[in-house]
């Protein structure tokens, strides 16, 4: 690809157009006796308060917006709730307080029934370990859902065929979870939480247990989905570099509290603690920071001068190599092609070298 043929946009386009989902606010989840009274008792209590009252805080005042169509990853070390506040989203665990708002209506507040309605047909789920039934072949794993909602044989064989193509695994039908692949159990578990077409999709350390050359092959796979389907995408890992790769925005939890929520160059540039600073320290930084961000004013007059065309929301690692080697500045574009700025050679050499700092 030569430079002026550059036009890779980044990350996708700002959230904040876009409507909210599914969004949490104050939400609590403390484990241990009388936790419910406590909680109306205190005032937003430390972890010192509620480790005093032989109380664990596994998710603390936690509110977020979630938008249509984003991947939203919830990321931290283990013990920081994380996996605790997908559960209270998707009341697979009760929160102690707050409210979770799901198309404009409180879960905390629905029935039973409702919920069970819900989570059969606008939610998916995929897990670290994959619980495939070992005595369904692949098909069966894939219609399990739609079987359980009642569909006809015909209609839920026909929409797991569909979906089983879609996560490449057609031919593979017939087969049982024992002889598939790490990496293939997983797609078969991803295909399943499809089958019923759900509107958002929970998603909690899917590829952990994946060997690292079949945890890149499913991160490609996954972003090969959503581009096609755009999901609203909740997703739990503990690897920075996987978030940085498939996260719209980020939010990192410590202690039950989330610590700061951003976009992966947010984060990287403008951590917001110590410890998000810390959490970001060895991140490739190449990889996360745009062009947008490096740039400079653009020379009066300096149009014919540039080497190449680079789109403003490109990171710097995609044409690194090529700017270096023009040895001259190459100009930062916007969606209409318009002149927004310029990035010389020395700038994404500084970086790389790890001197570069991004506005």
């Amino acid at each position: 690809m030569t430079p002026d043929a550059m036009t890779e946009t980044g990350p996708a386009p700002s959230t904040a157009s876009r409507a909210v989902q599914i969004a949490c606010r104050n939400v609590w989840k403390v484990f241990g006796r009388n936790a419910e009274d406590f909680l109306r008792r205190s005032n937003a209590p430390s972890n010192d308060e509620l480790t005093a009252a032989n109380l664990i805080g596994a998710v603390r005042a936690v509110s977020l917006d979630v938008h249509r169509g984003e991947i939203f990853v919830i990321m931290g070390l283990s013990g920081s709730g994380k996996s605790t506040l997908v559960r209270c989203l998707s009341r697979l665990i009760e929160p102690t307080a707050g409210e979770v708002i799901f198309e404009g209506r409180d879960l905390l507040k629905a029935t039973e029934r409702e919920l069970i309605e819900i989570r059969r047909h606008k939610m998916g789920m995929v897990f670290q370990h994959f619980a495939l039934l070992p005595h369904q072949t692949v098909l069966g794993n894939v219609a399990f859902p739609l079987a359980v909602q009642g569909v006809t044989r015909a209609a839920r064989e026909k929409r797991a065929r569909e979906i089983i193509e879609l996560v490449g695994l057609k031919g593979r039908e017939l087969y049982f979870p024992r002889q598939l692949s790490g990496g293939q159990q997983q797609r078969v578990g991803i295909a399943r939480s499809l089958a019923v077409e759900p509107e958002i999709w929970f998603l909690d350390e899917p590829f952990s247990a994946l060997d690292p050359l079949i945890r890149r092959e499913m991160q490609d796979e996954f972003l090969r989905l959503q581009n096609m389907l755009q999901k609203t995408i909740l997703f739990i890992t503990h690897d920075f570099d996987e978030a940085i790769r498939l996260a719209d925005r980020i939010a990192i939890m410590k202690d039950g509290e989330i610590i700061q929520t951003g976009t992966p160059e947010d984060l990287v540039t403008r951590p917001a603690t110590d410890y998000v600073r810390e959490f970001t320290r060895d991140v490739q930084r190449a990889k996360v920071i745009s062009a947008r961000a490096l740039m400079q004013p653009a020379a009066p007059g300096g149009a014919n001068e540039y080497a190449g065309r680079v789109a403003a929301g490109a990171k710097i690692a995609s044409f690194a190599a090529q700017i270096v080697a023009a040895g001259r500045p190459f100009a930062v574009i916007d969606g209409d092609g318009q002149i927004l700025g310029e990035i010389a050679p020395q700038g994404v050499i500084d970086l790389l070298a790890g001197h570069g700092a991004a506005r």
